[in-house]
């Protein structure tokens, strides 16, 4: 499974590059441009991600506006649904608006800080990228 992470704290991204690197390659960015980038590079290369853990709260592009951009160039590329990034919204804040803008856009699931590793373990199964004997 091929994974991005983007976060701009420094203890969340470790902490979700820790977890996730035992399910799969994790890429890490910092800001919402990098993950932009890091995801065109992905589809030219062929091989896209499967998960994306976007931060809501980044520097120079928010989460929402970069989740928004990467739905828009699967549509664009023609993706199927089921062969879209599957996208974790993350958040520290309990900002309730951005979390529905996100799922409105095609988030599959959000998870606040700090992460609780039993709820993300579920939503990776639920969402087909673990299977249960994972755990």
């Amino acid at each position: 499974m091929r994974i991005l992470i983007a976060e701009d704290d420094l203890t969340s991204r470790k902490f979700l590059f820790k977890f996730l690197s035992q399910y799969g390659e994790c890429d890490l960015v910092v800001d919402g441009l990098e993950a932009l980038d890091a995801f065109l590079m992905s589809l030219k290369e062929g091989k896209p991600y499967d998960l994306i853990c976007l931060d809501i709260m980044m520097p120079k592009v928010d989460g929402v506006k970069v989740l928004k951009a990467i739905r828009d160039l699967e549509t664009q590329k023609g993706l199927l649904p089921e062969k879209r990034a599957k996208v974790i919204m993350t958040t520290a804040l309990a900002e309730t608006q951005f979390v529905q803008n996100a799922f409105e856009i095609g988030c599959e699931a959000y998870a606040a800080k700090p992460i609780d590793i039993t709820k993300l373990l579920e939503v990776l199964q639920r969402l087909g990228l673990i299977s249960t004997g994972h755990i």
